[in-house]
């Protein structure tokens, strides 16, 4: 028997697929490989399998299905994926054919599934794994690719080539040259404003990067760090490293000023940073980034007269400042708030004619409906419009084309911000200086059953337990521009608290109090929270 299933090992398919350490996912690999399979044959389309555990530690893996248009997998399929992962050896084929009877597939049906994987050590064992699980029928092995890269490939693979040219070559081509179209409208960069440092995490990313500068035509000019070469994956460097610990990752010497980025390990997420001269930490986090973008594309569409409904999705966790600045300054409407978790984001944006949507992790994407891309094309083709109409349309089409539309994408990202920065002439510290974020703290609490926490309204007020929300409201209320959530994660017992106010000494402050009240209402264990120090 190959890939046989510990017994009594139980995993779940969570928002980004099964994750954990990779000793346990020999099985898991071998039956996504069958179940991405009888998906393909399903939907008559290519299915992606992404072997990757994105920002978690180096000895971590997981897997993840991307469905046909290059996003996550259907929740129903989730739950079988659920099924299929945790039957037991014996009950294995009965499982799989309960599949094939409840959705009816027809097993001579031809299928497809591309298989990418990341640069984990244990990477090669699992995706030849899944390769396995595929190869009594057919698959296509990409190799080492970005997760992105592989959602993006699954999509021009089913739309006929629509939407690129399904190769890790074809997606260079498209982004770099509408980067190269973009920033053509930039006047007279100089080389310091085309220099950038990338922290690659040590991951894929990195690799991606090195392999697309040449398409880039010293347009950008990048210096990497934490190429893979020596440190480890996601270890004191990457987005998640940064974006928590609020500093530079560990070793990387940056002069004031500098524009810094960092990638997570699979390279869907990024943030930017940079330190000021009397060596300030500043961090650009997703709604720095979502503000950026979608204040770019509002004054393109003014400028070129099109009426389409752009909004910004965010979840709880996105900073006040962030909030009240695109709903009060740019009048961005509306600005949607969704529960935590990337396939909310995606599928609240898809409501919108252009849909910008970030978590505040750095990951996030832009969506344009068939409607405005059609739109945006009559427009070029119109000869009516006039010349500062027309360049306005350009703009807008290279925005299309160098936007990774199937999934948050820190290279597409990355280009996007390095091009509008230098159409707006914009340095990252006038960028910074936007809008000031709001001083907040993320806490957790350890309970000895999650799912006691019940929340609603984007999961920004607590149901249950009975007198949670009332004690968080007057917690809240001693506090000046303050506001507090709790939500239970989604992989462990602890309840996740986030405050904000007007300063850190109160966000800390009200966050230990939060802490205090979720402690003792929902069931907490071990010591109670202690003040922050």
């Amino acid at each position: 028997l190959l890939h046989p299933k510990p017994e009594g090992l139980v995993l779940q398919y969570g928002t980004a697929g099964f994750r954990t350490k990779a000793k346990h996912l020999d099985h898991i690999m071998f039956r996504m490989g069958l179940l991405a399979t009888l998906r393909s044959k399903q939907t008559k389309a290519t299915i992606g399998v992404m072997v990757t555990a994105s920002h978690n530690p180096e000895e971590d893996n997981g897997v993840k299905l991307i469905d046909p248009m290059g996003e996550m997998l259907k929740p129903l399929w989730e739950s079988y994926a659920t099924q299929l992962a945790n039957a037991e050896q014996g009950d294995l084929l009965p499982t799989l054919k309960d599949v094939i009877n409840k959705e009816a597939i027809d097993m001579n049906q031809e299928a497809n599934v591309f298989v990418g994987k990341d640069t984990r050590s244990s990477s090669a064992i699992l995706s030849q794994a899944v390769l396995d699980g595929v190869s009594a029928l057919s698959g296509h092995n990409y190799g080492l690719v970005t997760t992105p890269q592989l959602h993006y490939m699954v999509c021009c693979q089913n739309t006929q080539g629509k939407y690129g040219e399904a190769t890790v070559e074809g997606y260079y081509r498209k982004l770099s040259k509408a980067f190269i179209q973009l920033t053509k409208n930039a006047s007279n960069r100089t080389d310091d404003q085309k220099h950038l440092c990338v922290d690659g995490a040590n991951g894929i990313g990195a690799l991606k990067v090195r392999e697309m500068e040449s398409h880039l035509q010293r347009e950008l000019q990048i210096s990497l760090f934490n190429d893979g070469s020596k440190g480890k994956l996601n270890h004191q460097c990457g987005a998640d490293f940064v974006k928590v610990q609020q500093k530079p990752p560990t070793g990387i010497k940056v002069s004031p000023g500098e524009r810094c980025c960092s990638f997570d390990g699979d390279a869907d997420r990024i943030v930017y940073y940079f330190t000021d001269s009397d060596g300030t930490f500043h961090l650009l986090d997703g709604d720095k980034m979502a503000t950026l973008i979608s204040t770019f594309l509002k004054e393109l569409l003014t400028q070129v007269g099109l009426d389409l409904k752009i909004a910004v999705v965010q979840t709880a966790y996105a900073n006040g400042s962030s909030t009240h600045y695109l709903e009060d300054t740019m009048k961005v409407l509306p600005v949607r708030c969704t529960k935590t978790g990337v396939k909310h984001l995606h599928h609240a944006a898809q409501e919108f004619d252009i849909g910008v949507y970030f978590e505040a992790n750095g990951h996030g994407t832009v969506l344009f409906s068939q409607a405005a891309e059609e739109k945006i094309q009559q427009l070029l083709e119109d000869s009516n419009i006039n010349d500062k109409q027309k360049r306005a349309a350009l703009l807008l089409q290279n925005t299309v084309n160098i936007i990774n539309q199937t999934v948050g994408d820190a290279i597409s990202d990355m280009l996007l911000i390095e091009a509008i920065l230098a159409i707006k002439g914009m340095t990252v510290q006038q960028w910074d200086a936007i809008y000031r974020d709001l001083p907040n703290r993320q806490l957790k609490v350890k309970v000895s059953d999650r799912r006691v926490i019940d929340t609603t309204d984007a999961e920004r007020r607590a149901v249950s337990p009975a007198g949670l929300q009332e004690a968080i409201d007057s917690t809240v209320k001693k506090y000046t521009q303050a506001r507090s959530f709790v939500r239970p994660s989604g992989t462990e017992d602890v309840v996740r608290v986030y405050t904000e106010a007007d300063t850190q000494e109160n966000a800390d402050a009200l966050a230990h109090e939060v802490s205090l009240a979720v402690f003792k209402l929902a069931g907490g264990v071990g010591d109670e929270p202690k003040p922050m120090k």
